[in-house]
């Protein structure tokens, strides 16, 4: 695991309120990556990810889902949306929270997601009733990654899943290069670790959780990164990202860094389906 022990949570919260609006310009309702299999638009490309996970953890009809590190409620609305899941969604920031619960609201979403502010490592569900515990891309941003997949595995019914996307780094050791480029990415993006595919193994299965699926989709989701530079670079954001404050011109400054690490093996991008055994 690559760790970069500076990252604050206040400063995570504070970077999703004031750049909320931004993403949402720049990118759109899913904050994640998109996933592309030919010459798909990058909004088609956001939602097939969310569709390739959702069919990985055989999402079903009705399936209580907790979405952590929920975002602008992408995910969460799709799900309830598509698929009439009953989805609770955690995100640290209150403008996220607000954002994603107007989506809702805006869209007559039924059966309506409920989203709370709420930190990931603190958040409490009863235990053994979700069908699903998903989450993109935000356990990037937790401090002790192994401790909330305990957690997490304990919100799951017998039979649950847990699907996973996140940014993982190569498997170690790497080069040096390698380790400047993913400790940058961690400066840049505000992670205090990445960990590889097996280390994500080995959490899941030290929280008494099966992996039946596992894979990396680095090649079909880097193009993300190329399509939000050059949206960056012809947009002069930067100059009003000055104005808002350094962790904001930092966090722009960083796009290449995560190609970089993406071409040279550095990072990879993983999906992982974890089941709680009866």
């Amino acid at each position: 695991m690559i760790e970069f022990p500076n990252v604050q949570k206040g400063v995570i919260r504070n970077h999703y309120d004031i750049t909320t609006l931004f993403y949402r310009l720049f990118w759109g309702p899913h904050i994640h990556h998109g996933y592309w299999e030919s010459n798909e638009t990058s909004s088609r490309a956001q939602i097939q990810l969310t569709e390739r996970l959702a069919h990985a953890a055989n999402i079903q009809s009705g399936n209580r889902v907790y979405d952590i590190g929920c975002g602008m409620g992408g995910s969460s609305v799709w799900l309830a949306k598509n698929l009439q899941c009953r989805v609770t969604g955690v995100t640290l920031s209150p403008v996220q929270r607000a954002y994603a619960d107007l989506a809702a609201r805006a869209g007559f979403v039924r059966p309506r997601p409920e989203f709370l502010r709420a930190d990931a490592e603190k958040v409490e569900f009863p235990a053994g009733q979700a069908d699903v515990v998903w989450s993109i891309e935000c356990t990037e941003h937790l401090f002790d990654k192994p401790a909330f997949f305990r957690k997490a595995a304990g919100w799951l019914k017998p039979g649950g899943r847990f699907a996973l996307c996140a940014w993982l780094s190569g498997e170690l050791p790497l080069n040096d290069q390698q380790t400047e480029q993913t400790v940058a990415v961690c400066k840049g993006m505000f992670c205090p670790s990445l960990g590889a595919q097996s280390d994500y193994v080995r959490w899941f299965e030290d929280a008494g959780l099966e992996v039946t699926q596992k894979g990396i989709w680095t090649r079909n989701v880097e193009k993300t990164w190329d399509i939000c530079l050059d949206r960056v670079n012809r947009s002069g954001v930067r100059h009003l990202a000055k104005i808002l404050g350094k962790n904001h011109t930092l966090f722009l400054d960083h796009f290449q860094a995560i190609l970089d690490a993406y071409k040279s093996g550095a990072m990879e991008y993983g999906y992982f389906v974890a089941e709680k055994k009866d």
